[in-house]
């Protein structure tokens, strides 16, 4: 059973004292918001040498099947970079918003080939309004309905696939990093997007020169293998990551009005578990994160305690949950919401008649 539900009123006046004001203070007394970069630095020298690793491999396999697990590799090791272009971002990494900047793009559009500009704008728009009907773009999907009026908006085979859009929820992730690569080169090249002239050219650099090494490499058919496993993996990884995060919490309504604290806690659940900081980039800490955006991953543990803490004390909830439960939870919100797309003349009885 979900703990899902539409906030359509305020909830009840917390304490005094329970605002995103005494958070911070306590956070910056802990000395939670000073950069780590040392941190970043070991990460990025990790995954570099990871890559070295990965193209070395596969220049040494030649014409061979197993050059498809080198393309699984790489797409994790694609999904660990992008975490560090979403850190820098929020600037996470460096003090200097122009350094963060420049990381985010160097590394998010020069090797990973995702539009840092467009991206933060959409992550920024998120962050702002997370499960915010009309406001937050990561619930605005057409494939997918994350709430009951967007399900019975559907009609024919989108209807169909909304019924059970729980269950094609994960096939679908494989779909993730072809449509990140699409919108991405959509953005920058569109008359209303914000990307510079450096991104334009690292985004095309990235998406013709890797592609066409691969090709040459492993020829035409081995090639196409190769960028679709990669791509898939990526995109599958990405999914598995972020999804968690939000999918399955409370949807607000357009006309609902929140304070920050309840709006960011109540539309977020944490994962626990061993390993999951770094599988998930620190996304794990999803409920700090959104409260606190230029926190460095480091700290979001240490953070976790002292939010706990506060939202017990000022009966807010916090969720934490494992990613198997996590992942159990959004089917079954998905498949829930999906029923709502079911044609309301539709009779399953006469139609067995029939």
């Amino acid at each position: 059973m979900t703990t899902t539900l539409t906030l359509t009123t305020d909830p009840a006046p917390a304490r005094p004292g329970s605002g995103h004001g005494a958070l911070i203070r306590a956070v910056q007394e802990a000395g939670l918001l000073k950069r780590t970069r040392g941190f970043y630095l070991g990460v990025l020298a990790v995954l570099f040498g990871c890559t070295a690793v990965a193209v070395t491999g596969g220049a040494l396999l030649g014409s061979s099947w197993f050059q498809l697990l080198i393309a699984a590799g790489l797409g994790v090791i694609f999904t660990q970079f992008a975490f560090f272009a979403h850190e820098a971002a929020h600037r996470q990494v460096f003090a200097s918003a122009r350094k963060n900047d420049l990381a985010g793009l160097l590394v998010g559009t020069g090797i990973v080939g995702i539009s840092y500009s467009w991206w933060q704008s959409k992550h920024s728009r998120h962050h702002a309004n997370p499960n915010k009907i009309g406001k937050d773009p990561d619930i605005d999907i057409d494939l997918l309905s994350f709430d009951e009026e967007h399900a019975r908006a559907k009609r024919g085979i989108w209807a169909a696939i909304t019924r059970r859009q729980g269950y094609l929820f994960f096939p679908l992730l494989l779909l993730t990093g072809l449509g990140l690569h699409v919108d991405s080169v959509r953005s920058a090249f569109s008359r209303t997007g914000r990307a510079t002239t450096l991104e334009r050219i690292l985004i095309v650099l990235r998406l013709t020169l890797f592609p066409a090494a691969v090709i040459l490499l492993l020829g035409p058919g081995m090639g196409a293998a190769f960028l679709g496993v990669q791509v898939a993996v990526f995109g599958f990884y990405m999914g598995m990551s972020f999804a968690p995060n939000h999918k399955g919490m409370p949807i607000i309504s357009a006309n609902s009005k929140l304070d920050f604290v309840h709006k960011q806690v109540l539309t977020s659940r944490n994962i626990r578990g061993r390993g999951t900081t770094t599988l998930m980039g620190g996304l794990n800490f999803q409920i700090e994160h959104h409260l606190f955006p230029s926190m460095p991953r480091p700290h979001l543990r240490r953070a976790a305690a002292i939010v706990r803490e506060h939202c017990q004390e000022v009966r807010i909830p916090y969720l934490e949950t494992t990613l198997p439960a996590s992942y159990a939870r959004i089917v079954s919100y998905l498949n829930r919401v999906g029923l709502h797309a079911r044609d309301p003349f539709d009779c399953p009885a006469a139609r067995a008649l029939g």
